[in-house]
């Protein structure tokens, strides 16, 4: 699970130059992470997340817009940035402005009348966000590529409920300082302390399969693990690889009880429980902040942590970790 975003009934925890799939294989073995991981999303665009009225005046609905649209330019003027959109807005001068936006992936145009408040500050009544923010754990990184994965599901923002499409991002130094236990119903989660400027990676996309790009921290003296077909996973006992403390990755004993390896299914492949007691007694069970831990069976790296069962936060699924390679591939 992703903190800060939620699925319901259960929670849910760009590349640069892309070729295709069959260019590539990925490693036979990969650095297993286990490490907290803060997380900054650059949104292709900027993302009307609320609509807002103005007096009398509703000038979004006035002008057509909904909640999840995309705005991509002002006057003809490309923007990408809420900085940009005020500059443009600023340096227009005018009472109305032209705005070329997305909604589902097709451009519309509008114009959207602008008021003034009695302090004299313009006022377009949208509420908009051009990056989004949290946590999870890191899954992988190749050796050979430097490519990394990490959370095994989409990152949603909550207001829209939609996956946001993503420019850029980064993955950043993240300690825990405290856990909110999980509780039926109540998934809880780490409390952390983060250090953006100490950057570990970029993030180049944001697909079902979790979050992918270039990790460009030192990783050399970190142990690799035999990754698994999925013809090599089994029922049974493993291993999740976490953060409870500061920034100590600890291993904790979960037993799988079952899998679903189709084709067809690219998340929810592996149904498991939690047998340590000392995670329990810490978290209660799963909490937000754990979606990407890696699962470790024997010498292989099998899959991550991706979603709690909110009725019963013993119980969780995670993703086959060779899903998350193959959209890895397309990033390197």
């Amino acid at each position: 699970m992703f903190k800060n975003f939620k699925k319901t009934c259960v929670l849910m925890l760009l590349s640069l130059f892309i070729m295709p799939l069959s260019t590539f294989a990925y490693s036979d073995y990969v650095i297993a992470g286990g490490e907290n991981i803060g997380i900054k999303l650059n949104s292709k665009g900027i993302m009307i997340v609320g609509l807002y009225s103005i007096g009398d005046k509703s000038p979004g609905s006035d002008a057509n817009l909904e909640i999840g649209d995309i705005i991509t330019s002002i006057n003809d003027t490309k923007v990408s940035s809420i900085n940009e959109m005020v500059d443009v807005i600023k340096n227009s001068n005018q009472e109305k402005i032209n705005i070329e936006y997305l909604r589902e992936e097709k451009k519309h145009t509008t114009s959207l009348n602008l008021f003034k408040d009695n302090d004299g500050v313009t006022k377009t009544g949208l509420y908009v966000k051009d990056n989004i923010t949290g946590i999870g754990t890191l899954t992988f990184i190749d050796p050979e590529s430097s490519a990394f994965g990490a959370l095994g599901h989409e990152i949603i923002e909550k207001t829209t409920g939609q996956i946001l499409e993503i420019k850029d991002g980064v993955i950043f130094d993240s300690s825990v300082v405290g856990i909110d236990r999980s509780e039926s119903g109540v998934p809880g989660e780490k409390n952390t302390k983060n250090d953006i400027n100490n950057v570990f990676g970029n993030v180049f996309s944001n697909t079902t399969s979790g979050i992918f790009g270039k990790y460009t921290a030192d990783f050399s003296s970190r142990k690799k693990y035999k990754v698994a077909s999925a013809s090599d996973i089994k029922l049974g006992e493993a291993k999740i690889r976490t953060v409870l403390e500061d920034k100590s990755i600890k291993e904790y004993s979960i037993n799988i009880t079952k899998l679903n390896k189709s084709n067809n299914q690219k998340t929810k492949n592996i149904l498991f429980e939690i047998t340590d007691q000392e995670l329990l007694d810490k978290t209660g069970g799963i909490v937000q902040g754990m979606s990407g831990s890696p699962i470790i069976q024997g010498e292989y790296i099998i899959g991550a942590v991706t979603h709690v069962v909110v009725e019963n936060p013993k119980k969780g699924y995670g993703i086959i970790i060779t899903n998350m390679l193959e959209e890895a591939e397309k990033v390197r």
